[in-house]
C-alpha cells in the first residue's frame, strides 16, 4: 500500500490556488481541503502591517481546525494525494510535517490583484466599500505583505508555475510535474 502524499499548493490571495485545487483533486479523484475554510478571527496576527514590519514570521499565522483536519484525513484516506490550498507552502512550522509537495503559482502581482478585484466585485454586499477598504490597505501594507510571504515560500517549493494561464493549462503542468516526478 503506497503513502498518502500531500501536495500543497501555494501563493498570495489572488494566484488560483482554490480553483486548480478544484480541478486537481476532480481530476485525480483525490480529496482537498482549503485553507480558507478554516480561517478563524485569530489565524492572522490582528495588526498585519506591524507584522510585517516584525519579521514577518508566517509561523505565526495559526489554523489549527486545518491542520488537525488534514492529520485526521492523511491518517484515513487510501487516495494516493491529498491536494490542499497552503498559502504559506511549508513556512507554517504547525503543518509543515504533513505537507509532501509543494507547488507555488507565483503570478504577477497585477493578475492577482485584478482577480482580487473580480471577487471583491462579484460577492461582496457593498463592493464599493469592500473594494476601496481592500485597496487602502493593499497600498498601505497589504501589497508587501504579499510580497514578504511569496519570497518566503518560494525558496522551500519544489514547483513555481510563472505562467498566467488558464485553469486547465496551470492543471496540465502540475500533472506532468506530478508524472514526471513520480507522485
Amino acid at each position: 500500500m503506497q503513502r498518502t502524499r500531500v501536495i500543497a499548493l501555494c501563493g498570495v490571495s489572488g494566484a488560483g490556488k482554490t480553483s486548480v485545487i478544484k480541478h486537481l483533486a476532480e481530476a485525480y479523484n483525490s480529496p482537498a481541503l482549503l485553507f480558507d475554510d478554516f480561517v478563524e478571527p485569530n489565524t492572522y496576527p490582528l495588526d498585519m502591517k506591524t507584522w510585517l514590519h516584525q519579521g514577518a514570521d508566517v509561523s505565526q499565522i495559526k489554523s489549527p481546525r486545518f491542520t488537525k483536519a488534514l492529520s485526521e484525513l492523511k491518517a484515513q484516506n487510501d487516495s494516493p494525494m491529498i491536494f490542499i490550498e497552503e498559502p504559506f507552502g511549508r513556512e507554517r512550522a504547525e503543518i509543515a510535517h504533513l505537507i509532501d509537495y509543494v507547488i507555488m503559482l507565483d503570478m504577477p502581482m497585477e493578475v492577482c490583484l485584478s482577480r482580487v478585484i473580480q471577487r471583491h466585485l462579484k460577492h461582496s454586499n457593498d463592493p464599493t466599500k469592500s473594494l476601496s477598504n481592500y485597496l487602502r490597505n493593499y497600498d498601505d501594507h497589504l501589497r508587501d505583505v504579499y510580497i514578504a510571504a511569496a519570497n518566503q515560500v518560494r525558496q522551500s517549493s519544489d514547483l513555481l508555475i510563472t505562467n498566467v494561464g488558464t485553469i486547465a493549462s496551470i492543471q496540465s503542468t502540475i500533472s506532468d510535474w506530478l508524472y514526471d516526478n513520480g507522485k
